[in-house]
């Protein structure tokens, strides 16, 4: 059955998709906007390359500009109903969501080479805390990011990486139970070095 298309601006009919992948400019912005996976998937056929250099010339690596473009798709499909075809189009739009993650994956980048810069230290000197390499970087990524999590993951954490208590001690002083301890330390842990990583690739 053929697709009929209007051509009017915001507040007319919703043109049906069609049926067969969507191809102009126009139609997978506006097919992106309405939620149709058909116009993400065209999207990313379409300007996935020019998201990838972009990326790759500002990052000056590969491996992490595919990062970003997964991150500038994800963020765009997340995004699609503060997108408005009538005022822009979808590259341009694209392109200012490339700059921000690109942004992004420099700050994480510098935090990281800081992070890994004070570790050696603290491992060539031998301060910080005694123990395997990782636990040391824990305790860095606690003293960066511990701010911003929720009070009990923050509260856990704290007693266990600056107090130096165990997962018993720490269920034992707050009175929650083991296995809840356990559970906020792991989530904790695993939003500050989620925090930290190069841009993901769809969380």
């Amino acid at each position: 059955m053929t697709a009929h298309r209007t051509t009017g601006g915001p507040g007319t009919a919703t043109e049906p998709l069609p049926t067969r992948a969507p191809d102009s400019a126009d139609t997978i912005a506006r097919g992106l906007v309405r939620g149709d996976e058909r116009c993400l998937d065209a999207a990313y056929h379409r300007w996935g390359g020019l998201v990838h250099t972009l990326a790759a010339r500002a990052l000056g690596d590969a491996r992490e500009a595919e990062d970003v473009t997964q991150q500038v798709f994800v963020a765009a499909w997340r995004g699609r109903a503060t997108f408005r075809p009538d005022l822009g189009s979808l590259p341009a739009w694209l392109v200012g969501i490339t700059r921000r993650k690109t942004a992004d994956a420099l700050t994480a980048r510098t935090r990281r080479t800081a992070l890994a810069s004070a570790l050696g230290s603290a491992l060539q000197h031998g301060t910080g805390t005694t123990g395997e390499p990782e636990r040391v970087l824990d305790r860095m990524l606690v003293t960066e990011e511990l701010a911003r999590l929720p009070r009990v993951q923050r509260d856990v954490l704290a007693l266990a990486y600056f107090a130096d208590l165990t997962q018993t001690q720490i269920a034992h002083r707050t009175g929650l139970p083991l296995g809840t301890v356990k559970s906020h330390a792991r989530r904790g842990l695993r939003r500050l070095r989620h925090s930290l990583a190069p841009a993901a690739t769809g969380g």
